[in-house]
């Protein structure tokens, strides 16, 4: 593990306009720690603008409490209905305002991207990843955590991302390192 990653803490949300799901965990000698989960429950709010409030200012309290060092975040997915990832999107957005107003580094990452790193399988239920999150962070877990558990595991796979040997041969790699690489192969 790099040694820079010791003791730095990793907020993982995932957002929702009805239940927002949170898990914090911090990375020790021996890799990741659990340190909290919850959810943000908002389905008796009927407004939708003080829904976005309560994401802000709750997302908020809890980066002021657990100040984390990165804040990972789901990206919203399109299902069958066009609303449902413009509601995703305003609530992810409202949660990265407040990590972008407290200076702490946003990553994005895919539901299925997640669920690869903490199962190895991109189509695995709520509850495979929960079991997972169980053996992999030594913490017990009910079903009504599966909210929390999915943000647990954006955490921990950012974590993942963090650590892979194979991140720094990513960035070096794409249409720059192309260009670099290729000069006579670029029109201009």
């Amino acid at each position: 593990m790099k040694a820079r990653l010791q003791d730095k803490v990793i907020l993982g949300i995932d957002p929702g306009t009805n239940i927002l799901g949170y898990g914090v965990i911090s990375i020790g000698l021996k890799g990741p720690e659990y340190m909290t989960m919850g959810t943000i429950d908002m389905r008796k709010e009927k407004d939708p603008f003080k829904k976005l409030d309560t994401i802000f200012t709750g997302t908020g309290r809890i980066m002021d409490l657990y100040h984390p060092d990165f804040v990972a975040i789901e990206s919203p997915f399109y299902g069958k209905n066009a609303q449902v990832i413009l509601k995703l999107g305003r609530a992810q957005g409202a949660a990265i305002t407040a990590a972008l107003h407290r200076g702490i580094p946003v990553e994005e990452y895919a539901p299925r991207k997640a669920k690869v790193a903490i199962t190895g399988i991109g189509s695995a239920s709520k509850e495979q990843v929960c079991n997972m999150i169980h053996k992999i962070l030594n913490v017990d877990l009910a079903p009504e955590h599966l909210d929390a558990t999915d943000a647990l595991a954006i955490a921990l796979c950012h974590y993942y991302q963090l650590t892979s040997p194979l991140t720094e041969v990513r960035s070096t790699s794409g249409w720059k390192k192309f260009i670099e690489d290729n000069p006579d192969r670029v029109k201009k």
